[in-house]
């Protein structure tokens, strides 16, 4: 240790070295950056003595000597230096969005008076509703001559799909990490694939602000997170900037923060490399995103990788497999801070959109008329959960939606496919039933949330998770689950990971709120209704993050569910006096003046097994003088969100989804086969 101190106290006072000359390979930087990782202690003079040198001298940072062409071919590829591509990746909750917000204000991009709400990137109802990102969005700022392209991206895994294909267009991500929790289940994944296209990372210790914080430890294990993924040398020589993005504060230690973003900025500019481009080549483009607007259509985004594209340009249309058609560029756009403004011509290395070509998709190329080549195609991950969703068939059906044929909700779902690429899409058993697989329930239930807003009505089955057969060998998925929990709720938790068939392999203290951090490796089966059972057990403090690990052997049978359905016993409307008797078997879904039927469910049974109610019935009008009126109480009933009940449902039930109701019945066809 005084060895590496003693040798970093002679790089630090190392003199300036003169213009033109260049470091040797074997980098003397190497120790300092050592010791920061490691969290070593600096003394404030040699911080300062550092913070001086990144300002007197530009730094290359080992990532984007790394990346430097090294072939015969690609040293006719030039590096732009006045645009950056990055894209902001993390896990949720760790504060991309908000650190957008602040890089968005301090670019000046807003008028100083204007009005700006929070979270200005969630531009959707949904998004804004649920407080998470579920699109990737493109926005511009322009710091010191220099265009930063930044694109916000989801945090959730079942998202995942959405940020693989936005690493096609960047050279670099800023990987922000909570200064508290550190590195989680969706940063480790998403860091993996940034590292394997070899993009340059900047690593932003957000929330610094947190009396709990632990800068030192968050640094140290997202360290070993890059050894972890195996990262090269150069990559985890990664830049580390402490930020609070809610005040807009940023430095290069945790104690001295600067009144606003600006190193931050310096590092982007610094440690992430201009885009590759081929300025002479034939053109090429990938579209990695679609948009669709009422006036101009389908909207393809993409990085254009060579040449030039022009409005008014005809241009070939390339899929993978050589396969092209022609198509021409109506109306060509770059983004400038918060909009898309129209252009006359993108150069190689700018991300722009393009309208005009109607049957665009992503992932295609749009080449050169004459000599254009395909591009490689998008590759996302293979969806781990199927649900069937099938026209409403119950006594309400046509009463709130306005989509309710099997033809609307055909169309609707293979529209979906054009620009979610994690998905998929099957014709089921029957002509009006078809299989949705994606890459977790959330992933789906925000298909289904959005297809009730638009008018669609119909019925959804319980989430289902995908095998394979290896060998012989029956294997199914499985999760890295991590929670955290106080420490006092921390026994029912681990019972109840326990009967799904969990196995935990890591346990942790965090920071100093007495919460624990539980590391387990379940299979996705276990996961289906679990947020639910969690957040009971630990009276709502738990906090559930999942990410998709691997396949692995089946892992035998899962018990999700102890109890029953109370079950509406015939058509009609709820009644006081019904409901009063009912809800002593268990707790109601439903209250008084609720038109229902029969086969809907109505409660949760107190009992395993399913039990029906008459909950239409009325009190008997004989006698009327001599019964004295008894005060009813009613409990108030459960009130089931459209994840709550596609986490409740089992084998045999339904969810009826239309624009103005959630409901839940059994399936009549399962319900008669047990019958007979």
């Amino acid at each position: 240790m005084e060895k590496m101190a003693a040798l970093t106290t002679n790089i630090i006072h190392t003199p300036l070295l003169p213009n033109n000359t260049t470091l040797p390979k074997t980098s003397s930087f190497q120790p300092f950056f050592s010791n920061q990782l490691l969290g070593l202690p600096l003394s404030s003079s040699s911080s300062l003595t550092v913070a001086k040198r990144f300002s007197c001298r530009p730094i290359k940072c080992s990532v984007s000597e790394a990346t430097e062409p090294k072939t015969e071919k690609k040293r006719q590829l030039l590096r732009r230096g006045d645009v950056r591509n990055i894209a902001i990746v993390a896990h949720v909750d760790h504060g991309k969005t908000t650190l957008v917000d602040a890089m968005l204000k301090q670019t000046k991009v807003f008028r100083d008076n204007q009005f700006v709400q929070e979270r200005i990137m969630d531009s959707n109802d949904l998004e804004r509703e649920r407080g998470i990102t579920i699109l990737s969005k493109n926005t511009s700022v322009t710091y010191k001559d220099a265009k930063i392209n930044i694109i916000d991206t989801p945090g959730h895994s079942d998202f995942g799909g959405e940020v693989e294909r936005i690493l096609n267009m960047v050279e670099g991500i800023l990987l922000v990490v909570d200064s508290v929790e550190g590195p989680m289940p969706q940063t480790r994944f998403v860091l993996k694939k940034a590292l394997e296209f070899g993009h340059s990372v900047v690593v932003v210790v957000n929330k610094i602000d947190r009396p709990s914080a632990r800068p030192e430890y968050v640094v140290n294990s997202t360290f070993e997170l890059f050894i972890e993924l195996n990262a090269t040398d150069e990559q985890c020589d990664f830049q580390v900037i402490y930020a609070s993005g809610i005040k807009g504060h940023a430095g290069l230690t945790p104690e001295n923060l600067a009144e606003d973003l600006g190193p931050l900025f310096e590092s982007i500019i610094r440690c992430i490399p201009g885009p590759h481009i081929d300025k002479d080549g034939a053109l090429q483009m990938l579209v990695t995103n679609i948009e669709y607007d009422e006036h101009k259509g389908r909207i393809a985004i993409g990085r254009v990788q060579a040449g030039v594209l022009e409005k008014g340009m005809d241009v070939r249309v390339c899929t993978s497999d050589d396969s092209c058609r022609y198509g021409r560029v109506s109306e060509l756009y770059v983004y400038d801070k918060f909009n898309r403004v129209p252009a006359d011509k993108v150069e190689a290395g700018d991300i722009c959109a393009v309208c005009g070509i109607t049957d665009i998709q992503i992932g295609e190329t749009i080449a050169d008329k004459v000599s254009g080549k395909p591009l490689p195609s998008i590759k996302v991950e293979e969806p781990t959960v199927k649900m069937s969703f099938s026209i409403n068939t119950s006594p309400f059906v046509g009463r709130e939606g306005k989509y309710v044929t099997s033809r609307n909700l055909r169309d609707r779902l293979y529209r979906e496919l054009e620009r979610n690429l994690a998905m998929k899409v099957e014709d089921g058993e029957t002509a009006d039933t078809f299989v949705v697989s994606g890459r977790g329930t959330l992933h789906i239930t925000i298909l289904i949330e959005n297809m009730r807003r638009e008018g669609y009505e119909f019925m959804v089955g319980p989430p289902k998770v995908i095998n394979k057969k290896v060998n012989e060998q029956l294997l199914e998925p499985y999760e890295i689950a991590t929670v955290e929990v106080p420490e006092e709720h921390m026994g029912a938790v681990v019972e109840l990971l326990g009967k799904r068939r969990g196995q935990m392999f890591d346990m942790q203290g965090v920071g100093s709120e007495g919460t624990t951090l539980l590391k387990y490796k379940i299979p996705t089966r276990g996961l289906l209704g679990l947020r639910n059972s969690i957040l009971t057990a630990s009276r709502g403090t738990a906090i559930l993050n999942t990410v998709f690990d691997s396949y692995g052997p089946w892992a035998g049978d899962i018990s999700t569910r102890d109890q029953g359905s109370l079950v509406a016993f015939e058509d009609g409307t709820s009644t006081s006096y019904a409901i009063s008797s009912s809800q002593e078997r268990g707790q109601m879904f439903i209250g008084p003046g609720v038109d229902v039927y029969k086969g809907q469910i109505v409660g949760i049974h107190q009992r395993p097994g399913d039990l029906s109610l008459n909950v239409c019935k009325k009190k008997a009008a004989t006698n009327v003088r001599s019964n004295k009126e008894q005060t009813v109480i009613l409990d108030t009933p459960l009130d089931y969100s459209l994840d709550d009940c596609i986490e409740y449902i089992q084998e045999d039930e339904l969810v009826e989804v239309t624009p103005a109701s959630i409901r839940m019945c059994k399936n009549p066809k399962i319900t008669n086969k047990k019958t007979r």
